[in-house]
């Protein structure tokens, strides 16, 4: 194939701070600033409760909301890391940061929150005690569950504004390309089922007297926690490698560029999620008639506008033209010459 008949537009390489600028951004701040609140009240809570009742199914709570604590605040850190500005040795700038940082989480969830609780049941099971004063563990597991209710309507709220209306939660959590959002709303889901297992073990301990029923609740939490830390490091690790954007996505920009008239038709078409709201494009299209250099450029700068219209979060596009491969090779390159900006020929 002669060297020009291949064309990728890196002008937007040269924009990409002011495209990034009209990009709705909707990273949920708010919704990780309220379960760090709420997280940490509620660990303090369940730690003064596990010290006056002895209760091991509290405890694994206490450890529970710790993780999430923790999780949090290293979800703010990856935000913070990955909003820096693209440089020389990140040309395509640090979005991916934050899939890192949500991997650590899920890490983090199994082995400060799963192992920990999990040990604790195991220990408490070979020496079965009954806890006292269970009536703190009821009144600290109710306040841990309004706290965590609304922290979860929080973040059940930001995940579904970036979903289609048809969307179940479970459906939006493995398409969606913003870890945050999925992670803190997991977190919460995790925590509520958490303080229901935890208030079911003291409650049946009581009533029964049974010892076992308290730690037999801390080691169901571990197990729920290492679950969840399961499905946030499939997901995290997904995008971390590289993931594509949505499909409903994909099938608009194809349904956008097949509208121009002067294309024939599109081949490739891949994408890379490179942030929450960062989308890599690379696209291999057959142009209509014998299109020059200029009129071929102005097709591509055109589509370049059109696709970024359609979907905002296409930061970066490569396309690739096909218009020139039957022309002769001295009369593209004469032509290619001619061309100062815009798109570049390879």
């Amino acid at each position: 194939m002669p060297a020009n008949a291949k064309f990728i537009s890196y002008r937007h390489l040269l924009e990409g701070e002011t495209n990034r600028k009209h990009v709705d951004s909707r990273s949920p701040i708010k919704v990780v600033y309220v379960a760090v609140a709420a997280n940490l009240t509620i660990a303090v809570s369940k730690y003064v409760a596990t010290i006056a009742t002895g209760s091991p199914a509290m405890l694994a709570e206490a450890l529970h909301s710790t993780a999430d604590t923790g999780n949090e605040l290293l979800l703010l850190l990856g935000m913070k890391r990955s909003a820096r500005k693209p440089d020389a040795l990140h040309p395509f700038g640090h979005g991916k940061v934050l899939y890192f940082y949500s991997l650590l989480v899920a890490v983090f969830i199994f082995g400060v929150g799963g192992i920990l609780a999990g040990y604790q049941g195991i220990m408490r099971l070979l020496r079965p005690e009954l806890p006292a004063h269970v009536v703190w563990n009821f009144l600290v597991l109710g306040i841990a569950g309004l706290f965590e209710s609304y922290s979860w309507v929080i973040a059940r709220r930001e995940l579904r504004i970036r979903a289609n209306p048809d969307q179940s939660s479970w459906e939006i959590v493995v398409h969606s390309k913003d870890p945050v959002a999925f992670t803190v709303f997991l977190e919460d889901t995790a925590a509520l089922i958490g303080i229901a297992i935890a208030f079911a073990g003291v409650l049946l301990g009581d009533l029964l007297h049974n010892p076992y029923f308290d730690p037999a609740a801390s080691i169901v939490i571990a197990l729920l926690l290492a679950a969840v830390a399961v499905l946030l490091g499939r997901e995290s690790g997904a995008l971390l490698v590289g993931e594509r954007a949505n499909s409903r996505i994909i099938s608009k920009i194809r349904e956008v560029i097949c509208a121009d008239p002067s294309v024939m038709d599109v081949g490739d078409l891949l994408t890379m999620q490179l942030g929450p709201d960062q989308v890599l494009l690379a696209v291999d299209i057959k142009f209509r008639g014998r299109l020059n250099v200029e009129e071929l450029e102005s097709a591509i700068d055109r589509l370049e506008q059109k696709v970024r219209e359609a979907e905002p979060t296409i930061q970066r596009i490569f396309i690739e033209a096909e218009s020139l491969r039957n022309r002769p090779r001295h009369q593209s390159e004469h032509s290619s010459q001619q061309r100062r900006t815009g798109t570049l020929a390879s």
